[in-house]
């Protein structure tokens, strides 16, 4: 080696936290406030059916709407974000098939998207489609609350799918939507709208989870280039590999980083090579340890796994 150093930084900047930067400076526009800027997996307390119609009851009693011509009719901000979500999708299925290309091993979740994503686009252009700028403007929208100018049955389906966590059946959606009417009428323009604006949510949700496994992707990738280089630092002096662990920024290691640092350094002894020794102390630091890292990365493939599904 020639002694010098590298500091690791979370890795793949365009997919970082659901790329929120990366897509406003490709797509040219401002983000938008709220709920778009919330990077984290739909997922709310999930509820049982009487639970459920039961919260349907509340949000139809607390959601009030704008008087139809208050200047929301001309915009769309749900198509808009769809294109942008579709656009994000696109991005993660190619970066994705680079990988392939390049011999990569892909985490079960990132093999689901380069499975499914051809269906996953036709979903979107044709819920682009189901939702013109005619039939947009002539659904009700919320006068305040996170969904503020967007349509009120969009915040209906959002409630929704947080709170099934996705697993949307027929009867399901009925009495939800029964509850929901017994306080206040949804038009039959709302209730056409119901499987556009869920398919709507569900590509967001889906958005979502793609950031967290191309966030995976990414600290798996940082992990094997650390441990390329860690294997070069073996063969020299003990001092320049503590030196060159010295200046790797600790902040990166995730689980999915440490699973695949641990996996990478399968047969050597943790008590007596440095940089085991260095990620046990780092993790110790965090009260954790590999074991829990590990355990911890299983169990989140598991979730985004689930979630696709």
């Amino acid at each position: 080696m020639d002694g010098t150093t590298t500091t690791f930084r979370q890795p793949d900047p365009a997919f970082r936290s659901t790329r929120r930067p990366w897509l406003a400076r490709l797509l040219g526009r401002v983000p938008p406030p709220g709920w778009a800027d919330d990077f984290a997996p739909l997922k709310s307390e999930i509820f049982g059916m009487e639970r459920l119609e039961a919260h349907a009851r509340s949000l139809a009693a607390a959601q009030t709407i704008v008087p139809y011509g208050r200047g929301h009719e001309r915009r769309r901000p749900l198509s808009r974000r769809l294109a942008e979500n579709g656009a994000f999708l696109r991005a993660a299925d190619i970066q994705i098939a680079q990988d392939i290309q390049n011999g990569k091993q892909l985490t079960p979740a990132a093999q689901w998207l380069a499975d499914n994503y051809a269906l996953v686009d036709m979903q979107i252009r044709e819920t682009d489609l189901d939702l013109p700028a005619s039939y947009y403007a002539r659904l009700p929208k919320l006068a305040n609350g996170p969904f503020a100018g967007l349509p009120r049955v969009f915040g209906v389906t959002w409630a929704l799918v947080a709170h099934t966590d996705s697993n949307l059946q027929p009867e399901i959606l009925y009495n939800y939507l029964l509850a929901y009417q017994s306080v206040t009428p949804l038009t039959i323009g709302e209730l056409w709208a119901v499987s556009i604006t869920l398919r709507i949510v569900l590509i967001e949700n889906l958005r979502r989870v793609v950031g967290a496994i191309m966030d995976n992707n990414a600290s798996r990738r940082a992990a094997d280039q650390l441990a390329d280089q860690l294997d070069a630092y073996r063969k020299g002096t003990q001092a320049a590999m503590s030196g060159f662990l010295a200046a790797v920024d600790p902040r990166i290691l995730n689980c999915a980083f440490t699973a695949q640092l641990a996996h990478r350094s399968r047969g050597l002894d943790p008590e007596k090579d440095p940089a085991l020794v260095w990620l046990e102390q780092r993790l110790a630091d965090r009260g954790t340890t590999i074991e829990n890292a590990v355990r911890d990365d299983l169990h989140e493939q598991g979730v985004l796994i689930f979630t696709e599904n």
